[in-house]
């Protein structure tokens, strides 16, 4: 959520960077409603002054014995008045509260200004497309062959986007959590699991609620007010709500993994299939709360970390820093890390790294105390995926896939697998 000051003091600025976000964007009515706010708080104060003063007087005429009632009857008067305003201020209060929720971060001066993807800016890239001297399958046809994934299986239960994932295809599956894990923790991020469901707050305090709810899966009836959570993200910026974070914790880095829940999953499409983009995913989870001085420091750190995993799997990837129109409602500015796949022709990201600054820590209330003016202040949230296993899982199969079928499986992870090194068509 942004500061209403930041608003207030410069409208026209503010205004044209958050429509370099979302076009909609019209600070008018909320700055209109603000000044309503701001004038119906004054006048209540007023008010008030005036009944402290009557209420002052009536004292004094009872101690003289004196009659008092003209005074009392105007008191009750402003009592009336001042509880007509009081609500007024409320309902004013929730409304510019629900207009700022609805706000998207603002972005970083330097991020680039276009409403389309494909204006994105590549930072760097790491290794080279694999060059196929025989036609390479895609993660599909691999898993035919080879029984990984059980997606009819999955349908029958749930419907279309619930993956199973069956034999070697989920031993794959849990080397590559465990292999991202433990990359995670020797870079000092400590490891917490958390709930899969969570309040209708703490989604509201990630930026998820209220401009997102139709986009996630809602569990209500008499004993539940629920959301399955769409990353670990949600429940990690929850830890800290209504909290002072002790100064020398900071920066607190967190990874956890966790299953992952999306509506807006499952679009339609030939390349959209299977693995692409489903309703539930596996994902690796990198949160950290920290001082707004070592935000940058802690964003490289992340992106290391991505690479590090990537690298350590062998896959080319590529680094493309976001357009604005293109960055997540909460994101000032994020990097996508992306990865080549083969059967789908085209990359696909599989971390995307994002600096949050105060965004979020504004709605949860995380905050520290400044040692040098005693003031509690703000903590900057940053969030990066290390990695989503679904996407990750398909440029793997399809980039270590042999002319006979069969999939070399990476030493980090035939490791992790009693020392396998190769997946083989059944029957083989």
């Amino acid at each position: 959520m942004l500061d209403i000051k930041l608003l207030r003091e410069n409208p026209e600025e503010i205004e044209k960077k958050l429509k370099t976000k979302d076009p909609e964007v019209d600070l008018a009515p909320i700055l209109k409603l603000d000044e309503e706010l701001r004038h119906a708080i004054t006048e209540v104060e007023a008010l008030k002054a005036k009944r402290n003063d009557a209420s002052k007087k009536i004292g004094e005429l009872k101690r003289k014995g004196e009659d008092a009632s003209a005074i009392l009857s105007e008191v009750s008067d402003l009592g009336d008045q001042i509880s007509e305003l009081d609500h007024k201020a409320k309902a004013l209060q929730e409304e510019v509260s629900d207009r700022l929720a609805r706000l998207p971060n603002i972005p970083f001066d330097h991020v680039k200004v276009s409403p389309d993807p494909a204006d994105n800016v590549k930072l760097k890239e790491w290794g080279s497309k694999r060059e196929f001297d025989f036609e390479p399958k895609n993660h599909l046809e691999l898993s035919e062959s080879l029984g990984l994934f059980n997606f009819k299986k999955g349908a029958s239960m749930s419907g279309t986007g619930w993956p199973t994932y069956s034999g070697v295809g989920a031993e794959l599956e849990w080397a590559l959590l465990n292999y991202m894990l433990d990359n995670n923790r020797k870079n000092g991020f400590e490891q917490w699991m958390v709930p899969l469901a969570v309040r209708r707050e703490t989604l509201y305090a990630s930026g998820q609620l209220p401009k997102f709810e139709n986009q996630q899966f809602h569990i209500k009836d008499d004993d539940f007010d629920l959301f399955m959570i769409p990353t670990a993200e949600v429940a990690l910026n929850g830890l800290f709500i209504d909290e002072v974070i002790d100064l020398e914790t900071l920066p607190v880095k967190i990874t956890s993994y966790t299953p992952c829940f999306r509506r807006e999953a499952g679009a339609a499409g030939e390349k959209e299939r299977g693995l692409i983009r489903t309703h539930q995913f596996n994902k690796v989870e990198l949160f950290s709360f920290t001082h707004p001085e070592k935000s940058q420091e802690i964003f490289d750190l992340m992106i290391k970390n991505a690479e590090q995993i990537l690298e350590g799997l062998g896959l080319h990837y590529r680094h493309m820093e976001l357009v604005t129109g293109d960055m997540s409602f909460a994101s000032a500015c994020t990097v996508d890390v992306e990865t080549w796949l083969p059967g789908q022709d085209r990359y696909y990201e599989v971390s995307s790294i994002s600096n949050c600054t105060d965004f979020q820590s504004r709605r949860s209330r995380a905050r520290y105390r400044n040692p040098e003016t005693g003031k509690l202040e703000l903590v900057h949230t940053l969030n990066g995926s290390g990695l989503a296993t679904s996407r990750l899982m398909v440029s793997l199969l399809e980039n270590n896939q042999n002319a006979d079928g069969s999939v070399n499986i990476p030493e980090v992870l035939s490791e992790r697998m009693g020392g396998n090194k190769l997946i083989t068509p059944r029957g083989t």
